[in-house]
């Protein structure tokens, strides 16, 4: 698919857009036609401007999203739209011009799902590209391009996959997802941090974009929340991604708030301490990520109830076990933060899943028949021992925190003999590959799996190639064998062989413009746990 050449550029954003709700939004970089061809009211200003976007395929079908809002910083969260349904029609084809359409209908985008739309589309060939395109008002969107998972029991040749995570708008411009456009993957794997709800200044950070001040402070209810996703996905290196690539999504922290766990707020001065208000601030929370990504009818929120969780097949080759880590956790032992002998870590019975998703997970790859069980989740598996001296200092959040949780993962590995388990993980906003060890603490203990860690694409800024908590962490743990600080996203190949894993980073983010580059490769071979340089 041809897509459009725009990049973002502080001057690209100052020509498109003031960040209020009182100017025009078209998005030229987004491709929507004005063309006039099917709807009711029209349209002054571009109704498409978020984008359109794919997710979670099945080898006979997808999910195709969009929202309408030609406004979509609107300070009261509606994007500009009118308080009532409007309908949508929707089509797919094996064309990009649209010449062979098999499969098209209309639905309506409703103000309480803040007009977006979720069509679930069936009926589709496994294994191949189609395009897609939504009309509303009179006007075309842009068209994006998606792919069918492969037939359930073949047995391809080769998989290709991304997996991104962490992307605060205002540390730094999203050149990733441009370079991550013009990958030849099947999937696009969001490990969390979609948005950030740090409160934002009146500049915009690194972009130095004027941002009206109602879109500043931490959100804390439903418009907020609605306009800090927007904020975050009005930007056309992102919405280029969504419309190259189906996405399979998952939230982590900063959707809702740092560190939050099941109906848990971090410890501060915020009304969300109790328990009760932070769930009404969770649901708000959730309603947004699901109005505002390709998300199937499953993973709508009711309230403060949602399930994330699923697992996506891929033939005989791969199943994705994407996991869910925030919302069924027990609080994080010892005040949170980073510990040093904290012996509640180690307490019996401690979970980072929940006990149902610990079981649906077990019983996934225990029945899976897939060469590669790739288990897609937020925080890291590995033990990640912070200090090289005699001691050890642990994250709590991590699964460092959950340690019982973590063995019992890996007995359930061993006991079920699961065909290469490969731990994809986003959070650290830093590259990192390691061994997955039954005694993380015996160098000589069996490897398990391996773990392969995504940097951020715009979070912690810059960077640098290794920094001085990345040495550590080499100096600390042995059967962590890279770490890069740099910005970016993961690129990994799958054969019936090998699984290959290329760290791809870019030199800075705080100016656009920059160009991509593999730093470095690893490889675990199927049926021998542990990686490789490549």
């Amino acid at each position: 698919m041809q897509m459009d050449s725009a990049s973002s550029g502080t001057g690209a954003f100052g020509r498109r857009m003031m960040l209020g709700g009182t100017i025009g939004l078209a998005l030229a970089a987004a491709g929507a036609s004005a063309g006039r061809a099917w709807g009711d009211t029209p349209f002054h200003e571009d109704p498409f401007a978020l984008g359109v976007a794919s997710g979670d395929p099945w080898p006979d079908g997808v999910v195709l999203w969009t929202r309408l809002a030609p406004q979509p910083l609107a300070p009261d969260g509606a994007g500009g739209m009118p308080p009532y349904a409007v309908d949508v029609q929707w089509e797919i084809a094996r064309d990009e011009r649209f010449r062979s359409v098999v499969r098209r209908g209309r639905t309506r985008a409703v103000p309480e799902l803040a007009h977006s739309v979720h069509v679930e589309v069936s009926g589709l060939q496994p294994g191949r590209h189609y395009y897609y395109r939504f009309r509303a008002g009179g006007v075309h969107s842009p068209v994006g391009r998606t792919r069918t998972a492969p037939p359930p029991h073949s047995r391809p040749k080769e998989l290709g996959f991304a997996f991104v995570s962490c992307q605060a708008w205002f540390e730094g411009f999203y050149t990733a997802y441009r370079h991550l456009a013009e990958e030849d993957v099947d999937l696009v794997l969001h490990l969390g941090d979609y948005i950030y709800e740090n409160p934002i200044d009146a500049m915009g950070g690194v972009r130095n974009v004027p941002v009206a001040a109602e879109l500043r402070p931490e959100p804390m209810n439903l418009a907020q929340y609605r306009n800090r996703h927007a904020l975050h996905r009005f930007d056309p290196d992102l919405i280029a991604a969504h419309r190259a690539h189906p996405f399979a999504v998952v939230w982590d922290d900063h959707e809702v708030e740092d560190n939050w766990a099941r109906d848990r707020s971090k410890v501060d001065t915020e009304p969300d301490q109790d328990p009760a208000v932070f769930r009404e601030r969770a649901a708000a929370a959730f309603q947004a990520y699901y109005e505002h990504l390709p998300l199937r009818l499953p993973n709508r929120p009711n309230g403060f109830r949602t399930r994330m969780y699923r697992s996506l097949r891929y033939g005989r080759m791969a199943t994705f076990h994407i996991l869910d880590t925030r919302l069924f956790r027990d609080d994080q032992p010892c005040g949170d933060g980073s510990r040093t002998g904290c012996a509640d870590r180690l307490t019996p019975g401690r979970t980072i899943l929940g006990p149902e998703q610990e079981q649906w997970l077990y019983r996934g790859l225990g029945r899976s028949d897939a060469t590669w069980n790739m288990i897609s989740q937020q925080i890291p598996v590995t033990q990640v021992d912070t200090d090289p001296g005699p001691g050890q200092t642990f994250v709590m959040d991590f699964w460092d925190g959950y340690v019982d949780a973590r063995q019992r993962l890996f007995k359930e590995i061993t006991d079920r003999s699961v065909n290469n388990p490969v731990v994809l993980t986003g959070d650290m906003h830093r590259h990192l590959a390691a061994d997955l060890k039954r005694d993380f603490d015996d160098p000589e203990s069996p490897t398990l799996g391996v773990e392969f860690v995504g940097s951020s694409i715009s979070t912690s800024k810059d960077g640098m190639d290794l920094d001085p908590s990345g040495a550590r962490l080499l100096a600390a743990n042995e059967h962590i064998k890279f770490t890069n600080f740099q910005r970016g996203y993961v690129r990994c190949a799958l054969t019936r062989e090998t699984c290959r894993a290329d760290f791809r980073v870019l030199p800075y983010v705080t100016t656009p413009g920059a160009p991509v580059s593999t730093r470095t490769s690893f490889v675990t071979e199927a049926g021998r746990p542990g990686i490789q340089q490549a």
